[in-house]
């Protein structure tokens, strides 16, 4: 099972814990994760469906870098982490 866990930034805004889900790629694990907590979706993607711009998505300790393609395989031990990207100088 796919393990997601959400950063403290967001639990500020949706109540979303982490959560374990059954999937083989990382959209139909986030679709999921958006079903248990509908409020999230707006939080992690815009309406073009793509990752928002101050999101990093983590897959296994890799930066998720295609915010357009979300979909990428994930192993039955996967860990997703969706936290705030931080910017700035």
């Amino acid at each position: 099972m796919v393990r997601i866990e959400f950063t403290k930034h967001l639990l500020r805004h949706v109540d979303c814990g982490g959560l374990t889900v059954e999937a083989a790629s990382l959209k139909p694990a986030l679709e999921a994760a958006f079903a248990a907590y509908p409020r999230l979706r707006g939080y992690i993607v815009d309406d073009q469906d793509c990752i928002r711009q101050h999101v990093a998505v983590f897959v296994d300790n890799q930066l998720l870098r295609d915010r357009q393609s979300w979909d990428i395989p994930l192993q039955p031990e996967s860990e997703v982490y969706v936290m705030q990207a931080l910017s700035g100088g």
